[in-house]
């Protein structure tokens, strides 16, 4: 996902979900969303003691089909999953999910800086865990 800072500067968002529990994993800002980034991000999770998953479902971008991110997997036992190009209906709740972020959080913020987009995701998200899920029976 991508949106704008107030001064016009882009910035990406990566999201991590589990598609089992539906909680939100993690959502990191960043200024460009590489491979070597989304590698860090599950390193730091699987550091954190975060459960890793058995597989990561993810569409074609180019941060997701880098070999880096390949061999991380390997090593860690997860299978890549990518959806067919052009077929968002691959990952329906992923789909969704980025779309009710969007509509919840991107579109109605102001961001001043990555470190604010930052904070108002992860209010986002606390919120999206444990308000909104908690109905979710797990």
């Amino acid at each position: 996902m991508s949106d704008n800072l107030f001064n016009g500067r882009r910035f990406r968002a990566l999201t991590v979900v589990d598609n089992f529990s539906r909680e939100c994993v993690a959502i990191h800002a960043g200024k460009s969303l590489k491979g070597e980034y989304v590698v860090g991000v599950m390193e730091r999770l699987r550091v954190l003691g975060k459960r890793l998953p058995v597989r990561i479902q993810t569409d074609n971008g180019s941060e997701f089909i880098l070999k880096r991110l390949d061999k991380w997997a390997y090593e860690h036992g997860v299978t890549m999953d990518l959806s067919r190009p052009g077929k968002p209906t691959d990952n329906p709740f992923i789909e969704s999910f980025n779309g009710s972020l969007r509509d919840e959080c991107l579109n109605i913020h102001w961001f001043l800086s990555l470190e604010d987009a930052q904070d108002k995701l992860d209010n986002w998200r606390r919120e999206y865990n444990h308000e909104r899920n908690a109905f979710i029976i797990k």
